[in-house]
């Protein structure tokens, strides 16, 4: 069935679905009914059985253990028409679609492919396959009255679900978007490259009934396409999961590094009735970093407020409307240089706040990433070293 060099690459493989499988198993467990659960259960353990089975060391001793020569063989084709009927009723049930429509294209599906399962057993007992054959199985009995059923029941139900199923993916890849757009775009050539395999090897048991030899697809270029299919179906499904909280720890990482320079403004401003946890960055999600380190430049920024100047806001609003910002700009600005100049106030009279005529409330919708990004604005430069002495500025700022 396989070349006897892949095996390393279908344990690993098999391994490898049926640990993320054993992980489903709690979740399945409270989710019974859930059928897109239980279809990417079966998916993993099926794919993963498939992979254990494919792999030379394990046809032999399976033949060996069991004393049936070839047993290996209906028992690879059925957990691998388990795999295609699952990867079919996956797709099925995570597309969306009308209830009605999921439950009966979901029967279909099984009723197909669990009559395929029994089917590939009963040809094979009624069949005759004495002499053992590891990896040219499909062609050497190809000519065998029964065993040639069982293997074009194999190569035919798989064929038709990798192609349904890669259908379907590109289909509703346009539908969809992010994560879930670039996953189903992978999953698509991957189980292409699985209905490729079953084409070639049709094509060489087909060249078997006109007295033709074309082993060496079976033989040679099948097993080369196992790993691609593998790789890319892994990744496929990993995306849409895994994709989402990538992306927001990502967005949460760029945000804090975006925060930087105000965090480097306002970290060492007094906040008597605010709470600063310390969080080791190493273990701490970057979305909870993300959320402390604003509340802290909240909690200085409020402490602030009684040392904000309204006088300092309008000459730096009119100051930036000169040098070409536009209005939302030199609004953030304003309030950038308005901070820095408070903090230098609030550091010079710590006890003698001024009154809090420009207050806290305008900073309740204010968000602090272009208040960050403003603080290397030519205009907040100018400002902060117009009120405070140069040494003191290259102090501080």
């Amino acid at each position: 069935m396989t070349s006897i060099s892949g095996n390393l690459v279908y344990y690993v493989s098999g391994v490898t679905l049926l640990l993320v499988g054993a992980s489903k198993l709690p979740a399945l467990a409270r989710r019974r009914r859930d059928m897109l659960l239980r279809a990417a259960c079966l998916l993993l353990f099926a794919g993963g059985c498939s992979m254990l089975l494919a792999a030379p060391w394990s046809i032999v001793e399976l033949n060996r253990r069991t004393g049936i020569p070839n047993v290996a063989a209906p028992v690879f084709f059925a957990a691998m028409t388990a795999f295609s009927g699952a990867s079919l009723l996956l797709i099925i049930n995570w597309r969306p679609a009308p209830p009605e429509q999921t439950v009966r294209a979901s029967r279909v599906c099984v009723a197909v492919y669990s009559l395929a399962i029994v089917a590939i057993f009963l040809l094979y007992w009624a069949g005759s396959a004495p002499a053992e054959q590891i990896a040219l199985f499909d062609v050497y009995y190809a000519n065998t009255p029964y065993i040639r059923e069982m293997i074009l029941t194999f190569l035919v139900t798989q064929g038709v679900a990798m192609v349904a199923v890669s259908a379907l993916c590109w289909r509703w890849s346009g539908e969809v978007h992010g994560s879930l757009r670039a996953g189903l775009r992978i999953l698509a050539p991957a189980y292409l490259i699985v209905a490729g395999n079953a084409g070639i090897r049709l094509v060489a048991v087909a060249a078997r009934w006109t007295g033709r030899n074309l082993d060496f697809l079976v033989d040679e270029i099948s097993p080369q396409l196992v790993a691609p299919s593998t790789l890319l179906a892994a990744i496929g499904f990993t995306l849409p999961l895994a994709g989402p909280r990538v992306t927001a720890a990502a967005r949460a990482v760029r945000q804090l590094w975006q925060l930087n320079p105000l965090w480097r403004a306002l970290q060492d401003v007094p906040t008597p009735n605010a709470y600063r946890a310390s969080l080791p960055w190493w273990r701490t999600p970057p979305a909870v970093l993300l959320t402390a380190r604003k509340t802290a430049l909240y909690d200085a920024i409020l402490a602030l407020a009684p040392y904000c100047d309204p006088a300092v806001r309008e000459t730096a609003y009119h100051a930036a409307l000169r040098k070409g910002d536009d209005e939302s700009s030199a609004t953030v600005a304003a309030d950038a240089a308005v901070i820095l100049i408070a903090r230098e106030r609030q550091r010079a009279v710590p006890k003698q706040p001024q009154d809090a005529t420009y207050g806290s409330a305008a900073w309740q919708a204010r968000d602090l990433i272009p208040l960050s990004l403003a603080l290397t604005s030519p205009v907040v430069r100018d400002i902060h070293e117009h009120h405070v002495p140069p040494q003191k500025a290259a102090l501080h700022a």
